[in-house]
């Protein structure tokens, strides 16, 4: 089942952000580490490449992901014209503080009292947008929570004298392209539960993790205590491991699947299996190629049609 999520309010959080884009200088773009090209709105880049803006792509939560695929992403993100990535943690002020220094360097003429730097933060729900904000800041000025789409109209503070940032609703875009994006979006609760089965999620996330992080998994439900060879087991085997190394049942005797994929959807989100990407610059290539790719067979078949 396709996962799409776009709430009323993120049209009108569009339009705002469209007419806000004419007086920025900088958009910092905020993307969850874990996935950072599935998490990446790309009405964003219609929006910055229309006023010919620069971008500053922060992959946030870099402390729950696996630091070599985070660098692969950051090699990869580096490499694309007026562009620059870093990674660190929002919730790390010393990380935050960096930023303005970085969006300086990307926009050299701003940033004095007579033209003052425009920034402006976006991203998807959940990413930690409101954190960053916080932390740029130093106090509570945006609100933050553990659910998406928390942030629904546009913010303004001045840093200082010579530059100002805006903080922005956290926007999905009408239609998730691929299937699986739409899966990593929800294991890492960038959209909202009513349009999600956290089972199915679950399934998914832990072929992910079987096929990526046996290790890490192994270690956390000890698996090997159970005599199980993670090498043959799928999405559903593991819940179903977890399941019985937690003694999950329901009143009737069964098996309580929903209470176990919570538990491997918040062990992931909260880093409790370890750092790990659900996506690298190689396997999103792959997925790219291989969705948008005719068939030759079927090339050839629909040739043949016409010479008929």
């Amino acid at each position: 089942m396709a996962i799409q999520w776009y709430p009323g309010h993120m049209t009108s959080a569009r339009k705002k952000a469209e007419e806000t884009m004419e007086f920025i200088d900088v958009v910092i773009e905020v993307l969850d580490a874990r996935l950072p090209a599935a998490s990446h709105n790309p009405m964003i880049d219609d929006m910055r490449n229309f006023r010919q803006r620069p971008n500053l792509k922060i992959l946030n939560k870099a402390d729950l992901a696996d630091p070599a695929t985070t660098q692969a992403w950051l090699n990869y993100f580096n490499a694309q014209p007026n562009t620059k990535a870093v990674a660190l943690s929002c919730k790390k002020a010393g990380d935050a503080k960096k930023i303005p220094a970085l969006c300086r360097k990307l926009a050299p003429h701003r940033g004095t009292h007579l033209k003052p730097l425009r920034m402006m933060i976006m991203g998807i729900p959940n990413v930690g947008k409101s954190t960053l904000m916080n932390a740029l800041l130093n106090r509570r000025v945006a609100k933050v929570g553990d659910e998406p789409a928390v942030t629904k109209s546009q913010q303004r503070f001045d840093l200082d004298a010579t530059m100002s940032i805006t903080d922005t609703p956290g926007m999905m875009w009408p239609k998730i392209a691929y299937e699986s994006d739409g899966y990593m979006l929800a294991a890492s609760h960038a959209i909202g539960r009513n349009a999600v089965i956290d089972e199915d999620v679950a399934v998914f996330l832990g072929d992910v993790l079987l096929n990526t992080y046996p290790e890490l998994l192994n270690v956390r439900y000890k698996l090997d205590a159970m005599k199980l060879n993670v090498a043959e087991m799928d999405g559903i085997d593991l819940l179903e491991a977890i399941a019985k190394r937690r003694a999950y049942k329901r009143h009737d005797g069964e098996w309580d699947m929903e209470r176990t994929a919570m538990t491997l959807l918040t062990d992931y989100r909260s880093g409790a299996i370890g750092r790990v990407s659900l996506e690298t610059p190689t396997s999103r290539q792959l997925l790219i190629d291989t969705l948008t790719k005719i068939p030759e067979d079927n090339t050839e078949a629909k040739d043949q049609d016409e010479e008929d």
